[in-house]
């Protein structure tokens, strides 16, 4: 298949998928989609498509892109375009985390797998109803049980909606504890200590998703 083909099929997968597809996934749906081919398209191809996709969008004629974002490929659209798509939302986009939610995320992000009695330590406060609602909000997961714990408690990680909404392909990918200290020149202190043995801190830009939704325990 010639590369200018291959670009508008990947472009299309990428178009109509509801979820971010990586190079991987995109290879595979091509060629199960030309299944009759007698050579499989090799991934440097779909590749290659990707990059003639992602330099298609960056124009500045179009008002949206094509990204890795969320652990795969996806449209998305520029940030100054942000404002005016966020008039069809109404108020969804001005709702945010509460603290306890934003907290709560922030450890688990930085110490996954782990824990609620291992959030609760770090915290000073019941986690329960804030786990509870990042879970609703599809941003961390129950990926299993540590069997070394008496009672074998749940462990939680991000998800990939997670990923997604911050626009990141792995945890790693999240700012150091350090440099987010430095950038907003607070001393490490008693949080640092908190949070030691993790590996970095989360965004200091605070997500607009959720309303603030305390429960019961829990600080504002």
């Amino acid at each position: 298949m010639e590369i200018p083909q291959l670009i508008s099929h990947v472009e299309a997968l990428i178009f109509a998928s509801d979820r971010p597809l990586s190079t991987l996934e995109l290879t595979d749906l091509i060629n199960q989609a030309f299944g009759f081919m007698e050579d499989k398209i090799p991934m440097d191809q779909v590749e290659a498509a990707i990059e003639g996709v992602v330099e298609k969008y960056a124009a500045e004629f179009y008002p949206f892109e094509v990204r890795q974002s969320g652990g795969g490929w996806q449209f998305l659209s520029k940030k100054e375009f942000h404002k005016t798509i966020a008039q069809l939302n109404g108020d969804k986009f001005l709702k945010r985390l509460s603290t306890a939610s934003l907290e709560t995320l922030s450890i688990i992000a930085y110490k996954q797998p782990v824990t609620k009695s291992e959030i609760e330590a770090i915290r000073g406060v019941s986690s329960d109803y804030a786990v509870q609602k990042l879970l609703e909000k599809e941003l961390i997961v129950i990926s299993g049980r540590n069997e070394k714990l008496p009672g074998h408690p749940l462990l939680y990680t991000t998800s990939r909606s997670f990923m997604d909404y911050f626009g990141i392909n792995s945890p790693e990918d999240l700012p150091k504890i350090k440099e987010v200290l430095a950038e907003q020149m607070i001393l490490p202190t008693t949080v640092d200590e908190a949070m030691e043995g993790m590996s970095s801190e989360t965004a200091s830009t605070e997500p607009m998703i959720e309303e603030t939704d305390l429960g019961a325990g829990e600080e504002s």
